[in-house]
């Protein structure tokens, strides 16, 4: 996949997250995550993790506040480990987590960004990225307009 396309299709799975945050919360593991997702528009309710008492506990005082809430930890072992903590933990109380962005993010990401406080550079990476393919295709264009012009003076000679 080019980096214009995982730029496209990143942008397109935060878009969709941005407008399902504005009615549904997004638990995260920390504030640097959570940071990172209001750097990237999210301006609904975002959750981290608390630290002070049991995930199980945790995950009941979310329930008893939300049926459905998004689970977005990150992608490396210790956040999948967490994810899955999180959603036997939410079902339990009765809500339902969804992984779904986490699921598409982590795909997009590959092995180049393991977890959510990465994603605001990893955009603009892509979108550096991105500029310079689309540099070096109009260089390759030009080069080759430039042979075929050449070729076809001396053709003509």
């Amino acid at each position: 996949m080019r980096y214009e396309e995982i730029l496209e299709d990143l942008q397109k799975a935060l878009g969709e997250l941005r407008e399902e945050n504005a009615a549904t919360p997004v638990i995260v593991e920390g504030e640097k995550d959570a940071t990172a997702l209001r750097n990237l528009g999210m301006e609904g309710e975002i959750i981290t993790v608390n630290k002070g008492s049991s995930l199980f506990n945790f995950c009941e005082q979310v329930s008893s506040k939300h049926r459905l809430v998004i689970v977005l930890t990150d992608w490396d072992s210790r956040g999948g480990t967490l994810c899955r903590r999180i959603r036997e933990g939410l079902t339990a109380n009765g809500a339902k987590p969804n992984l779904e962005y986490r699921q598409k993010i982590a795909v997009l990401c590959r092995k180049d960004v393991k977890d959510v406080e990465g994603l605001p550079n990893y955009i603009r990476t892509l979108k550096r990225w991105t500029k310079e393919q689309r540099q070096e295709g109009a260089r390759r264009r030009t080069d080759e307009s430039l042979r075929r012009a050449r070729a076809a003076k001396e053709r003509r000679q």
